[in-house]
């Protein structure tokens, strides 16, 4: 897709700086996977499928709180990561935005999704497989940038999805997609999702230590992230129409 992101692994550049930066950093330690693994909830002894899963920040987690962990990402670099650091799950190279072939359907009690739907062109298909490996009873966890916190960055019509590129604080390069919060419930109602929770989240008190000024921000500006809770719709079976 031209126009799109695209298929490159953008974060084997950076895999091991980003182990380093996401390991104890205010946005991703004391932020996002605080957030999102209280909407996880009580993981112990259910089967969580990590996609995206980066370098096994979230798999040490959930592996540590009992679950049993199957992760895939798209950059190599990442899974070798992943691989060395929670040794005792199953992780393999996968980009998302293929089919998941090798997972049967309604084989995981748990989905996350964590800061990777924006890296998606065809985010209602990568959704729409996620539901199909995921049982009945079960739940998807995702975050995304915050659409509002990127519209006050990057400004244009909020309305208007599109992509761009930016430079991070790093040096890292990214290329990403910017769309509005309705964009993304439509693509899970598409995809065969309800959504249960909605959170803005606040970051941890620990977080006043190591950036008071950031803090400050995530505590009374939408300038981060959102994370969502979305189990599967009962009215809707999948058959191979709504497969790829």
């Amino acid at each position: 897709m031209a126009d799109g992101v695209g298929t490159n692994p953008q974060y084997d550049e950076f895999a091991d700086e980003f182990l380093e930066h996401g390991r104890d950093g205010l946005y991703n330690a004391h932020y996002d996977r605080p957030a999102c693994l209280d909407l996880l909830g009580d993981v112990a002894g259910r089967t969580v499928l990590d996609a995206a899963c980066g370098p096994g920040l979230y798999a040490s987690e959930l592996v540590a709180r009992g679950a049993t962990v199957l992760g895939f990402d798209q950059s190599p670099r990442m899974v070798e990561l992943c691989r060395q650091r929670v040794p005792s799950g199953s992780y393999r190279v996968h980009d998302l935005a293929d089919p998941i072939a090798w997972l049967p359907d309604e084989s995981v009690d748990l989905v996350l999704l964590a800061l990777a739907l924006e890296y998606l062109d065809d985010r209602t298909s990568a959704l729409r497989e996620l539901r199909r490996a995921l049982r009945p009873d079960g739940a998807l966890v995702l975050s995304r940038m915050h659409p509002t916190g990127d519209w006050l960055r990057h400004g244009g019509n909020y309305f208007d999805a599109r992509v761009v590129d930016e430079v991070w604080s790093r040096g890292w390069q990214v290329r990403y997609w910017l769309s509005p919060l309705e964009q993304t419930c439509d693509e899970l109602r598409a995809a065969g999702f309800l959504i249960e929770r909605l959170v803005e989240p606040r970051p941890t008190p620990a977080a006043a230590e190591i950036d008071p000024a950031a803090y400050q921000r995530l505590t009374s500006e939408p300038s981060g992230f959102l994370a969502i809770r979305a189990i599967p719709d009962p009215r809707l079976v999948l058959t191979d129409h709504h497969r790829r």
